[in-house]
């Protein structure tokens, strides 16, 4: 078995009622839920700010991230599975899909 992060990218972000908020929320529970059924989940992760620092290699420091929205991570899960298309397979539940997001997955290299 190997360990790869599921990067969540885009969607738009939950709005209107709290209720709805909260069936989204349970969505996820649900996914993730599954995902530790199956052994598959090694670390929920966390979401992420919008907002962050930008530090370049002149030391420089700015704000950002940059990335167009479709684009920004929102948060992270760290996945067990036997390859990568393993790991894509069990991506392809993920909720972020309902609200036009996507789900990176990316091999974690072994050090």
């Amino acid at each position: 078995m190997s360990e790869f992060v599921f990067l969540y990218r885009g969607g738009n972000p939950p709005t209107g009622s709290p209720e709805a908020m909260q069936q989204v929320m349970q969505k996820w529970m649900k996914w993730m839920g599954e995902l530790e059924a199956k052994g598959a989940l090694k670390n929920r992760g966390l979401p992420l700010e919008r907002s962050g620092k930008v530090v370049k290699a002149d030391k420089s420091v700015v704000d950002g991230p940059f990335a167009e929205a479709k684009d920004l991570i929102g948060g992270f899960s760290l996945i067990e599975a036997k390859d990568l298309a393993h790991a894509a397979q069990l991506a392809a539940g993920c909720p972020i899909f309902d609200v036009g997001g996507d789900v990176e997955v990316r091999p974690a290299m072994k050090m």
